[in-house]
Order: structure tokens, then C-alpha cells, then sequence
């Protein structure tokens, strides 16, 4: 008769800090919640429930970062104390969760916005073939309610994104918010093949982007054994190894990331998808996707690859900073100098996006100096153009959105309300004075000079006056052209699309005439996590 002796292992579970998970916990709950609701709830009631569930969920998931706020500390550890940074908390994490979450209500507003367009901006049946029966009668119904449950998982990955210590948890959050953001561009209720054909671009890109991500993370974990970013930090400074798998993870690691902040040479899907996406999804993209894209770039870069965690070690920024230099310059001139040729308002403020992705480059290359200006930046921005996006929901004809800009001359003379406010909106985008726009500028280029990055500030400098005349161009087709004969009518915008406006112009005009209270929050708090 055998004996059989079983050993007894010992399992180290980590211990999770549910204070510090609770906003990405409530984000990912009410998304799940709201595609069972869709399943339980009648379709009447549906939007209604949906549009509670979400707004509710991204208020609640917003006080509960106030508990995290000063704490600098993963939220996993294991049993005998040692640190999981798969999660991390964080001041500059802390920060950009709260500002997607507040950007992500805002487009909640925009997404739910039913009066401007009947039924909506979304399709009702999104299988359903373009140009059939079916689809000519459901262009009559109300739109669908899953892109409630769809944004929210997209502002929950974004969330992770930004709060994510390892490589493989930011590649689930960029999955997490890549895969509902292709399938919401393909949904606009009208030009339904333009709105598909972005989305398939947008899918196939990042696809490919993805592909890149996963094979760097592979090539950062031969060269550390580890795929946190302290510990590739510390295996940097440590190690005596060949830095070709480091720099070769590195450089495919960045396609991924500068693809998502829509930086040259990796931009070319913003223009199609921006256009053919319906308006709304546009703009929580402009907003939200950015903040997520260079929330990732400054953890990764500040953490990982820079020397933050020891002033005196050995950093990577000598290796890494001329093509990051390189980059950030041929998107400030090709973003500037192409909006420069555009004819279409959405097409224009794409490009607009890519120059500003430029300058937001500018904040990361010059590391842990300007960090508070970078995230300044993400706030004002994001503020802006989601403000831009709401108006521009609101001109239109009998097709739709009258999105060419020989549309909208002479629009002063029948709307001034509007002419007004999209006015101020191009003056921040273009940098003047008492705006958002100059004082995001001013803030990231005045860093930059402190960091010694002189040449790229010259360029900023210069590629913002290019920039300026764009958008100056607007302001002179709105005020000092004649109409057209055709000429798109002004909407009167619903209260959602309305209180979406007028936060946008209040944040564009407060952090303008007095930026420094929000300035003294960002540089609070403080630098990431990195040792």
C-alpha cells in the first residue's frame, strides 16, 4: 500500500486596494450593467435607463478618485508585501482619470443628444444594408442605446491606460478602449458607407498598431524579464546587456502609442475617421482618446526609459530623444500645413488635432519638467474641441451636417450667437491671448525652454502662426462673406448639446483670463510613481 504525500502550497494571493480600484471598478460595472439592461429593460425605456446608468456611473466613478487623492501607491500586493504594478496610484494618474471622466461626461451629453437630429446621431440597426427598404425605414426610428454601454467600456480602458505599471495591463486597456471606439464610428445614423469605411480604416490601422505593441512588449521582456515598467527602469541602469532587443522593443512599443496620439507618421487615419465617425464619437476621440494616448506616452517614458525613479542612474532619454524630437516636428509642420488646405470644417479640426499632438510631444520629450503643463494642456484641449465638435453638431441642411466650409459663409448674419462662440473657440485653437489655447501653449513651451529644448520650442512657435490661419480663415467666412443661396440653417442645440457648449466656453475662458488655479493643481500632483 503506496502513501501519497501531497504537498501543501502555499497560494499568494495579492491584496487588492478596492479605494483605489473603486473609479475603474464602477466604470467597468455600469458597462457591463448596461449591456444586461439592454437585454432586460423594454426598448422604450431604454435610453433613459442607459443614459442615467452612464452619466451616474461616471459621477460616482469621479467622487471616488477624491479618496486616492496624495496617495502614491500600487493598488495590488502580494502577501509578504511585495509590489504588483499592474495598477498604480498616482497624482498624474489621479489626475487624468478625473479629467477622461469629466471630458467623458461631456461627450455623454453630446452621444445622448436626440433633439438637434431626430432619433439621434447613431443608426438604429447597424446590420442592416445601406440602401435597402430596411434602411430607409429604420432611418426613421430612434437610434440604438448600446453606445452607452460601448463608451463606457471605452472610458473605462482609457482610465486603465492611464493608471496602468506594466505593459501588458496597458495593452488590455488599449485594447479595451480601441475595440468599442471601431465599432462606434461605424454607427452614424446618415452617409452610413463613409461612417463603415472609417471604421474599417480605424480598425485595420489599429489592428496593425496592436501588432506592433505586443511584438515590443515581447522584445522588453527579453531584455528585462519583466514587463513592469520599474523594473525595466531598473534593468536599464543595471544591465550590461545588448541594448539592441531595448531599443528595438522601444521603437515598436512607440509606433503603438504615437498611432493612437495620431503623431506623423502614424496619423493618416485621423482625417477619414474623424470625418465618416458620427460627430459625437468624433469628439470624445479628440478629447478623451488623446488624454488616454499621452497619459500612456508620459507614464511609459517618465517611468521606464527616463531616469525618474533614480536621478543618478543611467537613462535611455539620449537614445530615444532625437527620433522623438524628429517625430514631434514633422507633426507640428505636416499638422499645421495641411489644415492650412482643407475645405471641410471636421477635416480641419483633424488635422488641428495632429499639430497639437505635435505640442503635446513637445511636453513629453521634456519629461518630469513638464508634466503639469502637459496635462494643463490635455484639459484645455480637450475642453475646446469638444466644445467645437458640439457646435459644429448643430449646422445643418437636409442631408445632415453641413460640414464644407463654403457652407457656413455669412453664417454671422442669420445665427451671431453661434458665429460668436465658434469664434472664440478658433481663437484658442490658434493661441490667442486670454484663452485656453495660449496659456496650454505658453505653459508646455516655457517647460520645454527650462528642459533646454529650445529648437523645438522654435518650431512650436512658428508652426502655431501657420496654424493661426486656418482657423483665422473661419472666423472671416463666418463674419465677412455673403451667404450662400443653399445655406445650412443653425439648430437650436437641446439642452444636452447646449450644457456640452457651455461648459466648453466656460473652461475655454477661465482657464485662459486665470489658468494658474488649475496650473498649481497639476504641478500638485507630482511626478509618477516610478520607484
Amino acid at each position: 500500500m503506496s502513501t501519497m504525500v501531497l504537498a501543501e502550497t502555499q497560494m499568494n494571493f495579492p491584496t487588492l486596494d478596492y479605494v483605489g480600484l473603486a473609479p475603474l471598478m464602477i466604470v467597468f460595472g455600469v458597462a457591463f450593467l448596461g449591456i444586461l439592461l439592454e437585454a432586460l429593460v423594454p426598448k422604450a425605456y431604454r435610453y433613459i435607463v442607459q443614459l442615467a446608468l452612464a452619466a451616474g456611473g461616471l459621477l460616482a466613478a469621479l467622487v471616488m478618485i477624491i479618496p486616492n487623492v496624495g496617495d502614491h501607491r500600487p493598488a495590488l500586493v502580494t502577501g509578504d508585501g511585495s509590489r504588483v504594478d499592474s495598477i498604480v496610484i498616482d497624482g498624474p494618474g489621479l489626475f487624468l482619470m478625473g479629467t477622461i471622466l469629466v471630458l467623458g461626461l461631456v461627450s455623454i451629453l453630446l452621444i445622448a443628444e436626440r433633439r438637434v437630429a431626430s432619433g439621434g446621431a447613431f443608426v438604429a440597426q447597424a446590420a442592416v444594408p445601406v440602401g435597402s427598404r430596411a434602411d430607409v425605414d429604420q432611418a426613421r426610428k430612434e437610434g440604438l442605446t448600446e453606445v452607452f454601454p460601448l463608451t463606457m467600456f471605452a472610458i473605462g480602458g482609457m482610465m486603465l491606460f492611464c493608471v496602468a505599471g506594466d505593459l501588458l495591463t496597458l495593452f488590455i486597456a488599449l485594447e479595451a478602449f480601441s475595440l468599442p471606439l471601431y465599432m462606434l464610428c461605424g454607427l452614424a445614423r446618415r452617409k452610413r458607407l463613409l461612417s463603415q469605411e472609417a471604421a474599417m480604416k480605424y480598425f485595420l490601422l489599429g489592428a496593425f498598431a496592436s501588432a506592433f505593441f505586443i511584438y515590443g512588449v515581447a522584445l522588453l521582456y527579453g531584455y528585462a524579464g519583466s514587463v513592469q515598467l520599474v523594473d525595466i527602469n531598473a534593468a536599464v541602469a543595471a544591465s550590461g546587456n545588448s541594448q539592441v532587443l531595448l531599443l528595438a522593443g522601444l521603437g515598436l512599443l512607440a509606433v503603438a502609442l504615437l498611432f493612437k496620439a495620431a503623431a506623423v507618421p502614424f496619423h493618416v487615419w485621423t482625417p477619414d475617421v474623424y470625418t465618416g465617425a458620427p460627430t459625437p464619437i468624433t469628439a470624445l476621440m479628440a478629447a478623451c482618446t488623446k488624454v488616454a494616448a499621452f497619459g500612456g506616452l508620459l507614464r511609459v517614458f517618465n517611468v521606464a526609459f527616463a531616469n525618474s525613479g533614480n536621478p543618478d542612474g543611467t537613462s535611455l532619454a539620449w537614445d530615444w530623444e532625437p527620433i522623438m524630437i524628429t517625430v514631434a516636428i514633422a507633426t507640428m509642420v505636416v499638422g499645421s500645413i495641411l489644415a492650412v488646405t482643407q475645405t471641410d470644417i471636421k477635416r480641419l479640426l483633424a488635422y488641428s488635432s495632429i499639430a497639437n499632438a505635435g505640442y503635446l510631444l513637445v511636453g513629453v520629450i521634456a519629461l518630469g519638467q513638464a508634466l503639469g503643463a502637459t496635462l494643463f494642456y490635455l484639459v484645455a484641449y480637450g475642453f475646446t474641441v469638444l466644445a467645437a465638435f458640439a457646435v459644429v453638431t448643430l449646422v445643418r441642411d437636409s442631408a445632415g451636417e453641413a460640414t464644407h466650409l463654403s457652407r457656413w459663409a455669412g453664417l454671422a448674419k442669420r445665427s451671431p450667437r453661434f458665429a460668436l462662440i465658434f469664434t472664440l473657440l478658433m481663437l484658442a485653437f490658434a493661441g490667442i491671448p486670454l484663452t485656453s489655447g495660449f496659456a496650454a501653449k505658453f505653459a508646455v513651451f516655457s517647460s520645454a525652454l527650462e528642459a533646454g529644448q529650445t529648437g523645438l520650442v522654435i518650431v512650436g512657435v512658428l508652426s502655431s502662426v501657420i496654424l493661426a490661419f486656418p482657423y483665422l480663415k473661419v472666423v472671416v467666412l463666418l463674419w465677412l462673406q455673403q451667404p450662400v443661396d443653399d445655406a445650412p440653417s443653425v439648430s437650436l442645440p437641446g439642452p444636452m448639446t447646449g450644457a456640452a457648449v457651455a461648459l466648453g466656453v466656460i473652461a475655454t475662458v477661465l482657464l485662459g483670463v486665470a489658468p494658474q488655479f488649475l496650473l498649481n493643481i497639476v504641478e500638485g500632483a507630482g511626478q509618477f510613481l516610478a520607484q
